[in-house]
């Protein structure tokens, strides 16, 4: 069983050294040679003083020990060199690795490519969770399998070049008339290596039972790091410091919330471990190294005593030989570290390997100059994952192409799921949506998106130059980003952005970047909408943080703005729909009521009807209507 464990711990390592290979192979190439570099330096120090020692011990011939020091200062030089070299570039490319999302793009990967659904589902966000509170707790993960490969890596080249340098002491033989000529039995060589590997089991081992109390610490430590960072970090936060401010909650917090934890602190379980059985582990693993070291120097000071060698060698081979203990105990080291890090790259990989539960379909979404799209919802239901309601029921309605529709109704009546299901970011449960006839999930789900421009109600923007965020890109077109931003109503470059599209949103990158208000956000969102240019236009409440000048100004250009595409309109004001073409009123997941703005007036017993009435009080048109 421990053997299936160690085999299943190399495989999940190697996956994960794979793994890290794609994003950065410099990364594992700066390791390597800054490992051989490290072993080569110190073992070439120990065999030219072996010879230095030797010429001193000897003849002491001036020439050749004047040779070997200049062998040595150009031999430490240059290698020095290197290895200060190899360091920087191993520095560098871990910065790289370390330093940037790099460790996160197999997940951002993963993420952009599953089904939305099964991203949106809980458990998933949970899994996620859990891979960045151990990678934060303490590196498990695709993290620590980097560091294993740097260790592991050095410790071949310790082994490699302490054998290489160690060879001789076991060849070299006693005279046979001296006193210790019994080390040449070859049990002598047996017993010491015999014992040196078990002591470096034993290390390992005791290594091993120490880190275990982290491991099994892990569950605790990440709700100490969740409950901090939450804590913790609300302090800093801008949106949250008028109210910390106003309802004096920093004393809540700090006094009450922080103190009462104490997961890391003085007097937590991991503290008194290590002050107890985690520590004595810990010490015992440290105190196994000296034991080999001892016998080595008796082993190797006997050898010596006893003829077979002169005393420049002692330091060569007690050098090589200590050096070659240290290779076995790091490599010892790291398969432990693979052992305890297995659990945590499952986890890894659990998430990883979730599959693509979206049909993708292989139908070429047909590109036409005249955007003549029409998209029919029929018979469409749906649930979300997990829930025994329908969010949509029997939902029967045909766009219009190149007309407006406004979707309206109340909170939880429907309307965001109806364009989650048309982006195809869900299937329907039951019945189906069709594109020019044809069922949206037999066309390439990446070329079916692409007909959609979306403003959502949660849209993000970045801390990127204004450009770039209306573009969705690096390179873009100056002229058309303008036009779209005129389009959207936010045309104060000059007064604002002093650096015109170049300029930053916001200041987590650029310490000259422009905080925007909630409705320039907005405007510049409805740009990017309007930039990307695509037959159907869906606006999700976009006015929801304008005032009511330029919500105003953004439904007198809205016409303009959309020109020929088709327009999905989802609005709780119901003042801005009267210039839709067509209206659908949603109430408990369904379509209650279709048509224009006064068509639906007409019903005074409707939902529409009663939304307007229920608004009228707040529409300077009310006596007109």
């Amino acid at each position: 069983m421990k053997e299936m464990k160690l085999v299943k711990a190399w495989k999940n390592n190697l996956r994960g050294w794979k793994i890290l290979w794609k994003l950065n192979p410099y990364l594992f190439i700066a390791f390597t040679v800054d490992a051989l570099l490290g072993a080569l330096l110190p073992y070439t120090t120990i065999w030219i003083s072996a010879q230095i020692i030797s010429e001193l011990a000897g003849s002491r011939n001036t020439q050749i020990l004047f040779k070997w020091v200049m062998v040595e200062i150009i031999a430490g030089l240059l290698l020095g060199i290197l290895k200060y070299a190899a360091t920087r570039w191993n520095q560098y490319e871990s910065k790289i690795t370390y330093n940037t999302a790099l460790l996160s793009e197999p997940f951002i990967n993963k993420f952009y490519t599953m089904d939305f659904a099964d991203i949106d589902k809980q458990y998933v966000h949970d899994l996620y969770a859990r891979i960045e509170q151990n990678a934060n707790f303490s590196e498990w993960g695709l993290q620590l399998c980097v560091m294993i490969y740097e260790l592991f890596s050095k410790s071949v080249f310790e082994i490699v070049g302490g054998a290489a340098l160690s060879v001789n002491l076991f060849l070299l033989k006693v005279p046979k008339d001296s006193p210790a000529a019994i080390l040449n039995n070859p049990i002598f060589i047996f017993i010491l290596f015999a014992g040196m590997i078990l002591m470096a089991l034993a290390g390992g081992k005791c290594e091993l039972k120490s880190k275990q109390y982290w491991i099994d610490y892990t569950e605790k430590a990440t709700y100490g790091n969740r409950y901090y960072s939450f804590y913790g970090f609300q302090m800093r936060d801008r949106k949250r410091a008028v109210d910390v401010r106003m309802y004096d909650q920093h004393r809540n917090v700090s006094g009450i919330y922080m103190r009462k934890e104490n997961v890391f602190g003085a007097n937590s379980e991991i503290a008194k471990a290590s002050v107890g059985l985690k520590g004595i582990w810990a010490g015992l693993s440290e105190a196994t190294s000296m034991i080999p070291t001892g016998a080595v120097y008796l082993y190797v000071c006997l050898k010596s005593w006893g003829g077979a060698f002169g005393v420049g060698q002692v330091t060569q081979y007690i050098g090589a030989f200590t050096y070659l203990f240290t290779g076995i105990k790091d490599c010892m080291s790291s398969i432990n570290m693979m052992a305890g890090n297995s659990e945590f790259l499952e986890t890894v990989y659990e998430l990883l390997d979730l599959p693509n539960n979206m049909y993708q379909g292989s139908l070429t979404t047909e590109k036409r100059s005249d955007n003549k799209y029409e998209v029919e919802f029929r018979n469409v239901s749906f649930k979300y994952p997990g829930s025994e309601e329908y969010a949509l029921k029997n939902v029967n309605l045909k766009f219009r192409v190149g007309e407006k529709l406004a979707v309206v109704g109340m909170n939880g009546s429907g309307k965001t799921t109806f364009i989650k299901l048309l982006c195809r970011l869900y299937d329907p449960t039951e019945g189906e949506i069709l594109l020019n006839g044809i069922n949206i999930r037999k066309y390439r789900y990446d070329e079916y998106i692409n007909i959609f421009s979306v403003v959502f109600q949660d849209f993000k923007l970045l801390a990127f130059p204004l450009g770039q965020n209306v573009a969705g890109s690096i390179n873009y077109d100056e002229a058309k980003v303008l036009k779209c931003l005129k389009e959207a109503g936010f045309d104060n470059l000059d007064e604002k952005m002093k650096k015109g599209l170049e300029t930053y949103l916001y200041k987590d990158i650029d310490k000259e970047g422009v905080e925007i208000s909630g409705g320039e956000a907005q405007k510049i969102a409805i740009a990017r909408a309007l930039y990307k240019d695509a037959p159907f236009i869906i606006l999700d409440e976009p006015t929801a943080a304008l005032d009511p000048i330029a919500e105003a100004e953004i439904y007198e250009k809205f016409n303009e703005m959309v020109d020929d595409r088709t327009a999905v309109y989802i609005s709780h004001r119901l003042s801005s729909c009267k210039f839709c073409d067509e209206i659908a009123v949603f109430h408990d997941g369904r379509v209650v009521q279709k048509g224009t703005h006064f068509d639906l007036l007409q019903d005074s017993k409707g939902k529409y009807y009663e939304l307007w009435n229920a608004q009228a009080q707040y529409y300077n048109d009310e006596k007109a209507v």
